[in-house]
């Protein structure tokens, strides 16, 4: 049996006051999110105050960080940052990890940016010191990432596995195809049974464009601009778009759930609106 769709909004764009947040949270809430998330780059808002804020404005939706570059944090101090925000968020906070990947980020920051082992190793230190650290009752954990080395890791401690619609080259982007992303959802499966799990971790993807419309051709055609190394094939089944009516993308998603068991879709916060009618068809449809 499939698991429910979860629907979650990545809050980008930095809130102009207090009010204006809460009143863009409050509306991720009336147009069916389930979580409101808040990324860890510079230049974006500050993580855990956003959350706090969040779950002040809002009464249903969960919050959660997607993700925290952990190379930004001693483990030591990031505990105290989850437990107080947890606490002050009644229990509503997920926690998502990563390695992070933004080399220019660091240099600002003047932490350096290590080698992928390393960033791996340093993840690996965190979620180990995290478990001892945080107080019961348990933070759920997202781990996000394509390798296998992070994806061992999640299958071993996280409640949820966010596989990436991408990988970086050096400081170049590449988007992950269809068949890629299988590949590595199939890995993990197997990553799953070695480490003895009785309850699968919930899958989540991030959604990197939607577009409603009756005209895909014309969104493809502009995409293939963006991403010359693939054809029109591969970018139509791209995993990280969402292109086509409203009908369209609600039956992609579900086809999404059915082949690779991802049940649990973000957006970026410029997509909020527009995929709220996909929430609320696909509700009303699993309602039946």
């Amino acid at each position: 049996m499939s698991s429910p769709f979860r629907f979650a909004v990545n809050m980008l764009t930095p809130p102009g006051s207090g009010s204006e947040w809460r009143a863009r949270c409050r509306r991720a809430e009336e147009l069916g999110y389930d979580v409101i998330q808040v990324p860890d780059h510079l230049g974006m808002p500050a993580p855990f105050p956003s959350l706090v804020a969040a779950a002040e404005a809002t009464t249903r939706p969960r919050v959660g960080t997607f993700v925290l570059n952990a190379g930004f944090w001693n483990p030591s101090l990031l505990a105290r940052e989850v437990t107080t925000t947890a606490a002050l968020t009644e229990g509503r906070l997920e926690l998502g990890l990563g390695t992070g990947y933004v080399p220019g980020e660091h240099e600002q920051a003047g932490i350096p940016f290590l080698p992928p082992r390393e960033r791996v190793d340093h993840l690996t230190r965190t979620v180990e010191e995290l478990a001892e650290a945080l107080k019961s009752p348990r933070v759920p954990l997202l781990i996000g990432g394509n390798g296998d080395r992070v994806l061992r890791l999640a299958a071993r401690h996280a409640e949820v596995t966010a596989f990436s619609g991408g990988r970086f080259d050096g400081d170049t982007p590449t988007l992950l195809t269809a068949e890629e992303l299988a590949a590595r959802v199939a890995a993990y499966e197997g990553f799953e049974r070695r480490a003895g799990r009785e309850t699968p971790a919930e899958r989540n993807l991030l959604l990197q464009r939607v577009i409603v419309t009756d005209d895909p051709d014309r969104a493809v055609a502009e995409f293939l601009a963006l991403a010359p190394y693939l054809d029109e094939k591969q970018v139509r089944e791209l995993p990280i778009l969402a292109i086509g009516t409203v009908r369209e993308i609600a039956d992609r998603l579900v086809g999404l759930r059915e082949r690779l068991g991802i049940s649990y879709l973000a957006v970026l916060d410029d997509a909020m609106e527009a995929f709220g009618p996909v929430i609320a068809l696909l509700r009303r449809e699993s309602a039946r």
